[in-house]
């Protein structure tokens, strides 16, 4: 007997770890999951992001999405890997990786079981958070993407790191 087909209000999601919580992104933003090497450090760039990595010739920045969420970066794991994903920026694209714990699996969650995000409560900014989907008798959080990921608010983060720098006092930003 073979499966129904997704509907048009399901879609499917990537779920991985971050520290003990569980998160989701949207699979068609997912170019494929690498496993961890130490990106190359960029000077004077953001504390989010932890350098670059070279992907079959495309330079790739790799942002640590604990730090992104204001917490200690993440410590690099047996089971930590990096998820490429490519997001539309303007007229262009642009590829990135985010360091991730662990990589879960894909479930297929329908629109229906995505409830907005929490406008208390969350340890994360809400404009980061899509909604929480209940999975297993646990929630996850979907995240909104193009929000975490957002290439203004990174330029802005490299501009005062950039600016903190020359004023002898570096930071992590």
């Amino acid at each position: 007997m073979n499966p129904l087909p997704p509907t048009a209000h399901e879609q499917q999601y990537l779920t991985f770890l971050l520290g003990q919580e569980m998160f989701a992104l949207g699979i068609s933003a997912i170019k494929e999951i690498i496993e961890y090497s130490a990106p190359t450090p960029v000077p004077m760039m953001p504390g989010v992001l932890r350098g670059v990595i070279n992907l079959r010739g495309a330079v790739v920045p790799v942002l640590d999405l604990q730090a992104r969420f204001g917490r200690t970066p993440s410590p690099v794991e047996r089971r930590s890997c990096i998820v490429i994903v490519e997001m539309a920026v303007g007229e262009g694209r642009q590829v990135m990786g985010v360091v991730v714990d662990a990589v879960s699996e894909v479930l297929d969650i329908a629109a229906g079981d995505i409830e907005p995000p929490p406008q208390f409560g969350a340890q994360l900014r809400t404009d980061f958070i899509r909604g929480m989907a209940r999975v297993r008798d646990r929630f996850v959080i979907v995240l909104d993407l193009n929000s975490v990921l957002s290439m203004d608010e990174l330029e802005t983060l490299a501009s005062q790191a950039q600016a903190s720098a020359s004023h002898g006092s570096l930071q992590h930003v």
